[in-house]
């Protein structure tokens, strides 16, 4: 029976074809946030020896020529168009990357491979950054096993930009597999673009697999509560102290260290080695992780520009509420409900509360033993890439509350672990409104616009008479917990 597209969405896939890896990645939809369906890689090493020879590694030409035939053939099954493939540094270099395209179109006819000059790739990665960090400010840093694409973003928008060859392994070609000789090589190379140092005080932003290894090294040895690189900030001191401690251990102590991955032992001293080296260059604040980069910036420059456009934030939210909600008129009315106890309120919050309405009807289609925990789930482990680590813990944790989670519950130590007080408080006052809401409302907009919370010497809840809302116990009882999480009285009103 053939493959069938259940979702009736489009799809579209890319093969990123880089020095060390090839990668399918087919999309659903056509959203902010990109929705992977299936994702695989193969290790090829078709940059091993390029700095020598010139040439693709002749080991790993069969392996990916089949490799690339199967992802051909699963592209297709899957029905997913456009389906290109994307070739990097080695390919780019080698001397004969224009006989393997070649074969390669041979044996995928009709399938767009392009070779892309390094700009483009930088231009490829700047866009998946951005995807996911809209309004990222600093320097970024792609690394491949060919290169290192950096490029200058200003407030979410793209800079200069310069493609050196400190993939982590030509770099450690170039240094003889020494990381002493690598750490000279890597200076002297970024030495050249006076540029980095507009980087200072600003963030340092990491995409590629060798830096995710060293980022899960970090997760794994500090016991972060949240198995995700995605957004994982570290600043400058810990990401110094990491380095140095992977650049100066052996492969022996790598393979023992927790979170190492053993097909990146060998590439670990050298991605280290470059990392150490763009701190000092850039004399950046922080570090942070990103598992955006070319495929991502490949997808949303397949999709309109009126969604390029959204916040990726509120957009999840939207994207939530339409898979799981029961009717999307009523989170914009939600926003408007809760805004009274939320005063002078702009940027961040805001962006967060308006996020939370749209996501509060997530678990009504839930288990009513399991929707607290549940919803909180998945918000704080749902792939949409706008969402930093604190926004994840923070809407899991209001809709926890929103469904009325024991405060104690073993499953909100993550949030707890992430949020500091006063978010943790505001999380809670927001998750109790919107508990509130929905007990008068049944989850519509029409009965909800029968109610009207106005907090001032006391916090009043007015209804309007004849609505069919009314202050039974559950009301009552919900109103007073909102009130004293705000540190007022509650009182009921009927106009």
């Amino acid at each position: 029976m053939p493959y069938q597209n259940i979702s009736g969405l489009p799809r579209a896939a890319v093969v990123d074809l880089g020095s060390n890896s090839v990668r399918l990645v087919v999309f659903e939809g056509q959203c902010r946030n990109p929705t992977p369906i299936f994702n695989e890689k193969a290790v090829l090493k078709l940059g091993r020896g390029l700095n020598a020879s010139g040439r693709l590694n002749e080991e790993g030409l069969d392996q990916a020529l089949m490799v690339m035939e199967r992802y051909n053939a699963i592209a297709s099954a899957m029905g997913a168009n456009p389906f290109e493939v994307l070739c990097t540094a080695a390919v780019r270099d080698a001397a004969n990357g224009p006989e393997f395209v070649a074969t390669l179109r041979g044996r995928m006819p009709g399938v767009p491979i392009h070779t892309l000059p390094g700009e483009m790739e930088a231009d490829y990665a700047a866009a998946g950054l951005l995807c996911g960090i809209p309004t990222a400010d600093g320097i970024l840093a792609d690394i491949g096993g060919g290169s290192l694409e950096l490029v200058r973003l200003e407030a979410g928008k793209r800079g200069r930009a310069q493609t050196l060859k400190l993939g982590v392994i030509r770099l450690s070609e170039r240094a003889g597999l020494d990381p002493v000789r690598a750490r000279a090589i890597a200076e002297a190379d970024l030495a050249e673009l006076s540029w980095l140092a507009e980087g200072a005080g600003r963030d340092l932003y990491l995409v590629g697999g060798a830096w995710r290894a060293l980022a899960r090294i970090h997760l794994a040895q500090t016991g972060y509560p949240l198995n995700m690189v995605h957004h994982y900030t570290i600043e400058r001191e810990e990401a110094r102290d990491l380095t140095g401690v992977i650049a100066a251990a052996s492969k022996r102590a790598l393979e023992r260290m927790p979170g190492v991955a053993r097909r990146r032992v060998e590439d670990l001293p050298f991605a280290a080695v470059v990392l150490r080296r763009l701190l000092r260059a850039t004399s950046a604040r922080r570090v942070i992780f990103s598992a955006n980069g070319l495929r991502e910036g490949w997808y949303m420059s397949q999709v309109p520009e009126a969604i390029r456009r959204q916040d990726p934030m509120v957009a999840a939210g939207h994207e939530l509420a339409q898979r799981f909600g029961r009717d999307p008129a009523l989170p914009p009315a939600l926003v408007e409900w809760t805004s009274p106890l939320f005063p002078n309120e702009a940027g961040e919050v805001l962006r967060l509360r308006k996020t939370a309405c749209w996501m509060s009807d997530i678990g009504s289609h839930d288990h009513p033993e399991y929707r607290a925990e549940q919803s909180f789930m998945r918000v704080l482990r749902q792939p949409g890439i706008g969402l930093d680590h604190h926004a994840r813990a923070f809407l899991a944790m209001t809709l926890a509350v929103r469904y009325e989670a024991d405060p104690d519950a073993a499953f909100l130590t993550t949030a707890r672990m992430l949020l500091g007080f006063e978010a943790t408080r505001r999380a809670t006052v927001l998750g109790l409104a919107l508990r509130l809401a929905y007990t008068l409302s049944a989850g519509t907009p029409d009965l909800l616009a029968g109610t009207r919370l106005i907090p001032n010497h006391v916090l009043t809840l007015q209804l309007t008479a004849g609505t069919g809302v009314f202050a039974g116990e559950s009301v009552t009882r919900r109103l007073d917990r909102l009130a004293q999480s705000v540190g007022l009285e509650a009182k009921t009103a009927v106009t």
